[in-house]
């Protein structure tokens, strides 16, 4: 038998068996510089994974308030209620920057009353209530996004005790409810419901709107106080020092009767 030529010509003709193995052999030799590629593609797509895993962008958040809250430390903006706003700025580009200013130091854990009393010192009662509120829902709004972008997916497997699963289902189901009272009554800190609220379901317009409108009375209360801060015995100073108070005693009444709604939960 002849494989090789033919009877006719002499003319070499492969085998169907000869054409299949070097076909084979083409396909291997072009497939093969293919594998290094994608070989040194999976290190970046495995450190991608990595970095926007829950607990990296958890790690991030944590980062970003460490340096904000240090930033604070170093300016030291209480300085304000003593030294007073800077010269060169007045009107209504002042009260923007001193809002955008209160915004950001809320986000790094600073404590509202004082930038309440600052604003009412700075622009008097009703400009530095205008300021403060924009400043107030302005922080929250960046407070509660860093949360909600960079915590929730690592914090909510966490939420298993008692009081924290009741909380959560407070914020989640009642959003709105649950923002106002914490806005109205002192005794959680600002910076602790924006972040438990982003942690929680609660979507955006509850907790912005509720921000607002549960953080009228006290902002005015502290604005007057800040703005009649020199005549301590007036009696717009002593009612906004009376305003104050009474939130905050029905506050901690409050709280003091749903303890044993949360350990019963």
């Amino acid at each position: 038998m002849l494989d090789a030529t033919t009877r006719s010509g002499g003319t070499a003709t492969a085998t169907p068996r000869a054409a299949a193995t070097e076909l084979a052999l083409t396909t291997e030799s072009t497939a093969a510089p293919a594998a290094p590629i994608a070989g040194r593609t999976r290190p970046a797509g495995r450190c991608g994974r990595v970095m926007l895993s829950p607990w990296s962008r958890f790690s991030l958040l944590v980062a970003l308030l460490a340096a904000a809250a240090s930033t604070v430390l170093l300016f030291e903006p209480q300085r304000l209620l003593a030294d007073g706003w800077p010269p060169h700025l007045g009107g209504a580009a002042a009260a923007a920057a001193f809002a955008v200013a209160y915004g950001l130091c809320t986000v790094a854990f600073v404590p509202r009353p004082l930038l309440n009393l600052a604003a009412g010192a700075l622009f008097g009662s009703q400009l530095g209530l205008g300021t403060a509120l924009a400043g107030t829902v302005l922080g929250a709004g960046v407070a509660f996004g860093l949360g909600r972008v960079l915590g929730q997916d690592a914090l909510r497997p966490l939420l298993r005790g008692r009081w924290l699963k009741a909380a959560d289902g407070q914020l989640s189901r009642h959003g709105f409810r649950s923002m106002m009272v914490a806005r109205l009554f002192p005794g959680v800190p600002f910076w602790a419901a924006n972040y438990c609220a982003a942690v929680s379901r609660m979507g955006w317009m509850p907790f912005l709107l509720a921000t607002a409108l549960g953080s009228i009375p006290n902002t005015a209360a502290y604005a007057v106080a800040g703005a009649r801060a020199s005549t301590p015995t007036s009696p717009a100073f002593l009612i906004a020092m009376g305003c104050i108070a009474v939130p905050g005693l029905v506050g901690a009444v409050v709280a003091w009767r749903k303890r044993h709604h949360l350990r019963g939960a």
